[in-house]
């Protein structure tokens, strides 16, 4: 079986609501990626076999094939096939793993994972919704609503769940929301990201302008401030400030193969060393990356000790504080340059940027192993072991 090697790997910086790339059509916001993605491994855009484009919210600019879509709005030649993949939060992780099993298989060669969702163009929940009870125009069916006592799954009451579930309090969420902050202002001002973000034009104030940094970070977030946003429901921890942020963006990782990698000339970033997928209880929905790290490492022959540097998707604060509680990772190691509650989460775009910014910390640190996992709606949480070279 042969080894799957990350040789590229880029995204955009987040585009807050309604911000700088509110502008940006996603289909072309998924093409610049597949373009600077190919540019950066080097090689001619007719040796990619396959494009795996997730996306969350497949329906309207973001519908007939977004991947596809992106393909032809691309300078990748129009015989690239693609496919469009849909799971949850963790679908351009996917993208990672089919790209790498395929890989591994000897079915393919060169395959790019990638991802993409326009928050401010395609808004949340336009794709379906949850009912009580069947009705039309619902995602419940009938044998669901048998199985379930209410089967309107909710991240936010999952997110809830689980803060009471591993004891933590307001004041714990808004800590770890704000040290996110810290960390990304730091990564910004000392050119972390500079290897990994794509720079696009945007229009500012009728002037053309590169769009470098990510837009949501909060220089100015204090306990305080954070403090005075409003819980979600009465009674609750969960709000805003210690919740990712509703973001525009994409990404995109290039996959090899061993021959691609020495016919093509490519030099290898990282290796694919562990793929896991696992699902849970859908109703506490976001606890699944716990149970799938546990199974991840178990199966890797692995430790967390042995992880240099993790990547846990904050989706609400509560998912990477009980994952801490649970795995005894050091908080140090864990999104290093900041997380989702200050960068931003582009639903179907998460996996690869994350992946993206782990192999590029890795390297720039000479450190070895990374873990990204991240919940994903359904009780679903995908978990990547790789290995920096």
């Amino acid at each position: 079986m042969s080894d799957a090697y990350i040789v590229s790997a880029t995204r955009t910086a987040g585009g807050k609501r309604e911000g700088r790339l509110f502008g940006w059509h996603p289909v072309d916001l998924a093409a610049a990626v597949l373009d600077e993605v190919v540019a950066r491994a080097g090689l001619p855009g007719e040796a990619v076999n396959d494009v795996i484009m997730g996306c969350v919210s497949q329906v309207g600019e973001q519908g007939l094939h977004v991947g596809r879509n992106a393909v032809l709005a691309s300078n990748l030649p129009q015989s690239v096939p693609a496919v469009s993949i849909d799971r949850q939060c963790g679908s351009s992780q996917q993208s990672i793993h089919f790209a790498a099993q395929a890989v591994m298989a000897g079915v393919q060669d060169v395959v790019i994972a990638a991802g993409v969702e326009s928050m401010s163009r395609v808004a949340m929940g336009t794709s379906g919704k949850w009912s009580k009870m069947p009705e039309p125009g619902s995602a419940t069916s009938p044998q669901i609503a048998a199985k379930y006592r209410d089967p309107r799954f909710s991240q936010f009451t999952g997110a809830e769940m689980i803060a009471r579930k591993w004891d933590q309090s307001r004041d714990d969420l808004d800590t770890f929301a704000l040290e996110s902050h810290r960390r990304a202002v730091v990564a910004t001002d000392t050119g972390a990201f500079g290897t990994e973000v794509l720079a696009l034009t945007v229009n500012v104030d009728g002037q053309s302008v590169w769009h470098t940094n990510d837009e949501g970070i909060r220089r100015d977030a204090t306990m305080d401030s954070m403090g005075k946003v409003r819980t979600l429901v009465e009674n609750g921890c969960i709000t805003a400030a210690n919740a990712s942020q509703i973001c525009d963006g994409a990404a995109a990782v290039m996959i090899a193969s061993e021959r691609a990698v020495r016919e093509q000339g490519l030099t290898p970033l990282a290796r694919i060393h562990h793929m896991e997928v696992t699902a849970g209880d859908p109703v506490i929905m976001l606890e699944e990356p716990l149970f799938a790290t546990d199974r991840a490492l178990e199966r890797a022959g692995m430790k967390i000790g042995d992880i240099d540097l993790f990547e846990v998707n904050e989706a609400f604060a509560p998912v990477p504080l009980a994952w801490l509680a649970r795995t005894g990772a050091d908080p140090a190691r864990l999104n290093v340059n900041g997380g989702a509650i200050a960068l931003g989460h582009p639903l179907g775009g998460s996996g690869a940027k994350l992946m993206t910014t782990l192999v590029h910390a890795l390297k720039a640190r000479g450190l070895r192993y990374g873990l990204q996992t991240m919940c994903e709606g359904g009780g679903i949480a995908n978990v990547t072991i790789i290995e920096a070279l």
